[in-house]
């Protein structure tokens, strides 16, 4: 591999894109045709806005390398954020006329419906697939996600469990199997998983097989082997995924600084007026799922899940060479006009999640409590639902779950004791600089008074009371998040004091939240 293309490789790793940039155009001049230096051009581009150029780019790749399934994949993707998924589909047909005798093009295509939440078809290639390569573990385990999604859980077990009997040692299948929630690990079980342990040396699947043991411990009542499986699982994606706390933190005080009440009243107003968005925002783990779901189930709203659209949209603004917390100061340079171009392209992003014609959805991206400022001013009459958990159980749960590669997030107690202060500050900083259009609600609330909290957050979203919402666990809707399964059972208040088992291991992330430990906030 040429040096060149090593070194930008590192860059990327540890978030250094212009140190990247450098390396693969230097690349690029001795190698032109290097297809692979290309491809992660087009990344760069793409990730700060250029998506023109990271097309060309991935054409070209495609064009030295008809088989460069990365660059199809990239590709494909790329065309999907840019509202084309036609001509993704269309791309992946092609090579599957070219390539009949492959897989790769199929499953590119399953994962391409997939993305596009298009689960019914992405269903039927997921069979196939199986039927094909039913003798490779993949298939099986990408057939037991969609499966998850389609609440079919009794087959999405079966599926994991074939994925498993090809591939024992699949940190992927593991934690996929204890994320469904339903399944009780068995002592050969657990065996397996720690024989697996031994033998491998991937990051992301020793850290996936340590979070499925955290589990299947926690299951059997061995708190202390299970916290400690936690703690190993979140050093190990740590060093696949860096969290960086002061990076939070430090965009946490650009934005009280800048966003304070008389910008934001100069500002009110001046961005795209339409009522359509309902950001629900917080801590991972918290309900946000089952606020989704109670308001899916309402004819006026459409459940969109989790969208990237508002990340891509700053990422857009702040280009390749400013950092990620640079865009409060972008956008306070902005006129009326940029800022409703701004949420008419957020708008225009999410079009292509749509699938129905009620009046308003949910973006339920539950980091995008860090952009509430940027979502007052881009979508002035948007609602923002704002929801909370007891702390000590929210942070322990989102510390005994295993996150996507997408997902940076803190890996210590102590970091997510302060990301749920940043968190709670953000919020309420905003709530006291422009308090209009935020609703929060607690989710040990939802539990012992549902048709009371549903009541009042349809009153605050301005939507007439509709009893579906109560039966919230009928909606047959595709579910993307790890509580696909908990909100199609009935409201129920297992698992509200869980973490009190581990609390004896919890003493830094209580000292770290402080009063907020006491769920005051």
């Amino acid at each position: 591999m040429h040096p060149e293309l090593v070194a930008a490789i590192q860059a990327l790793q540890i978030g250094d894109l212009p140190k990247a940039e450098a390396f693969l155009r230097a690349c690029l001049a001795t190698q032109p045709a290097n297809a692979g230096a290309m491809r992660l051009l087009a990344h760069i581009a793409a990730t700060t806005g250029f998506a023109g150029d990271a097309e060309q780019l991935l054409r070209r790749a495609i064009a030295i390398e008809p088989a460069f399934i990365e660059a199809h994949a990239d590709l494909a993707m790329l065309l999907c954020r840019l509202d084309r998924a036609g001509e993704a589909v269309a791309l992946l047909d092609r090579a599957i006329a070219d390539y009949p005798g492959d897989i790769w093009p199929l499953s590119l295509k399953a994962a391409v419906l997939d993305a596009e939440r298009r689960t019914e078809e992405a269903l039927e290639i997921h069979e196939e697939l199986v039927r094909r390569a039913g003798h490779a573990a993949v298939p099986w385990l990408n057939y037991a996600h969609v499966l998850q999604t389609t609440g079919r859980i009794d087959d999405a077990v079966a599926a994991f469990r074939k994925s498993l009997q090809i591939d024992p040692g699949s940190g992927f299948a593991w934690w996929g199997l204890v994320n469904l929630r339903t399944v009780r690990l068995g002592t050969n079980d657990i065996a397996l998983i720690e024989r697996a342990l031994a033998h491998t040396g991937d990051i992301q699947q020793r850290a996936q097989l340590h979070f499925a043991l955290g589990r299947a411990f926690g299951d059997h009542g061995r708190f202390e082997e299970s916290f400690h499986h936690y703690e190993t699982g979140n050093q190990e994606r740590q060093k696949l995924i860096p969290y960086d706390p002061g990076a939070t933190r430090d965009l946490l005080r650009r934005i009280e600084a800048r966003f304070d009440a008389g910008f934001l009243a100069e500002r009110m107003g001046h961005g795209c007026d339409a009522p359509d968005p309902i950001f629900i925002v917080g801590m991972p783990r918290s309900g946000s799922t089952l606020i989704e779901q109670i308001l899916a189930s309402h004819p006026m709203v459409e459940g969109c899940g989790e969208l990237f659209e508002l990340q891509n949209l700053v990422a857009q603004l702040v280009g390749r060479n400013a950092p990620p917390s640079a865009w409060p100061e972008i956008v306070m340079g902005m006129g009326a006009g940029d800022l409703e171009a701004l949420g008419q392209r957020y708008l225009a992003s999410v079009r292509r999640h749509r699938k129905t014609e009620r009046p308003f959805f949910t973006d339920k991206m539950p980091s995008n409590w860090r952009y509430a400022g940027l979502i007052r001013l881009i979508l002035p009459n948007a609602r923002i639902v704002d929801v909370r958990r007891h702390p000590m159980a929210c942070c322990f749960s989102a510390f005994s779950t295993h996150f996507n590669r997408e997902t940076s997030f803190p890996t210590t107690l102590q970091d997510l004791g302060r990301y749920y202060a940043d968190c709670v500050g953000m919020i309420a900083h905003l709530k006291t600089v422009a308090p209009a259009n935020i609703h929060r609600v607690r989710y040990e609330n939802v539990v012992s008074d549902l048709r009371g909290e549903v009541e009042r957050l349809l009153d605050c979203l301005g939507l007439p009371f509709d009893a579906a919402c109560l039966r919230f666990h009928e909606n047959p809707r595709a579910v993307h998040t790890a509580s696909a399964q908990q909100v199609r059972l009935p409201i129920n208040s297992e698992g509200l004091g869980f973490w009190r088992n581990y609390e004896p291991w919890l003493g830094t992330l209580q000292v770290e939240l402080g009063p907020l430990a006491e769920y005051g906030a």
